[in-house]
C-alpha cells in the first residue's frame, strides 16, 4: 500500500466515527447551553441558589475532563444506590456517561459565559421594561435573555469549539468516535503521525465550518452593525 492509499484508507475510516463525534458535541453543547442559562439566571435569584452554583463552577471548571469522565463512568457505579437506581441502564453505558460529563462540564463554563453577557444588559433597558409593566418573567423573556445572549454569543462559540475536541475524550471510555478510530487504526500500523495527522484535519474542518456558522449568526442578530458597515 503506497503512502496515497494509506492515507485515504485511514481518512475513510476516521470518517466512519464522525457520526458520532458529532452527536457528542451537538448534544453536549445543546443540553450544556440549557443549563448554563438555568444556572446564570438561578444565581442572580437568590443568595443559596448563587452559592450552590459558585460551588458547581468551581469544581466543574477547577478539575480536568477526563477526570470528571473517569469519575463518571468507573465511579457511580460503586454506590449501591446508583446501581439500583433506573437511571443504571443509562449510567453503564459509555456513550450516556460521556454524554453527562461533558455537558456538565460545559454547562459550567457556559454559565460563566451566560452570566458575563446577563451583566452587560444595560440598565436602562430593564427600567423601561419595568416602567412598560412587564413581568420579571416577561422582562428575562423578551429582554434581558435575547441580549445576553447575543453578547454571550462571540464567547460561547469559543466553548462550541472547545466542546468538539473534546469529544476526544470519550474515547479514554471505548467509544469509537474519531480519535478512537484513531487509536484502533495506531494499534494496527504503528503509523500515528499520519494517522494523527489525519485525525486532526478532521476535527479544523468541522471547526472551521463551525466558526463560520457563528459567525454568520452573529451577523444576524446584529442588524444595527450591518447598518452601520453600510
Amino acid at each position: 500500500m503506497t503512502e496515497y492509499e494509506f492515507l485515504a484508507d485511514t481518512m475513510g475510516r476516521l470518517i466512519q466515527g464522525l457520526p458520532i463525534t458529532l452527536e457528542l458535541a451537538a448534544i453536549s453543547v445543546f443540553s450544556g447551553m440549557v443549563i448554563a442559562v438555568l444556572l446564570a439566571v438561578a444565581r442572580a435569584a437568590s443568595r443559596p441558589a448563587e452559592m450552590f452554583v459558585r460551588a458547581y463552577v468551581f469544581v466543574l471548571r477547577g478539575t480536568p475532563l477526563l477526570l470528571q469522565i473517569f469519575m463518571i463512568y468507573y465511579g457511580l457505579g460503586q454506590f449501591a444506590g446508583v446501581r439500583q437506581s433506573i437511571l443504571w441502564p443509562l449510567l453503564r453505558q459509555p456513550w450516556w456517561c460521556a454524554i453527562l460529563a461533558l455537558t456538565l462540564n460545559t454547562a459550567a463554563y457556559g454559565s460563566e459565559i451566560v452570566r458575563g453577557g446577563l451583566n452587560s444588559v444595560p440598565a436602562g433597558a430593564i427600567e423601561a421594561a419595568r416602567v412598560a409593566g412587564m413581568s420579571r418573567f416577561t422582562r428575562y423573556r423578551r429582554i434581558v435573555l435575547p441580549i445576553a445572549l447575543r453578547q454571550a454569543l462571540p464567547a460561547y462559540g469559543n466553548e462550541m469549539v472547545i466542546m468538539v475536541k473534546s469529544t476526544s475524550l470519550a474515547s479514554i471510555v471505548t467509544l469509537m468516535e474519531v480519535t478512537g478510530i484513531a487509536y484502533a487504526i495506531i494499534s494496527e500500523t504503528y503509523r500515528a503521525l499520519e494517522v494523527f495527522l489525519c485525525a486532526g484535519s478532521i476535527y479544523l474542518v468541522l471547526n472551521f465550518l463551525l466558526t463560520r456558522a457563528i459567525a454568520v449568526l452573529e451577523h444576524w442578530l446584529n442588524p444595527h452593525v450591518r447598518r452601520a458597515r453600510t
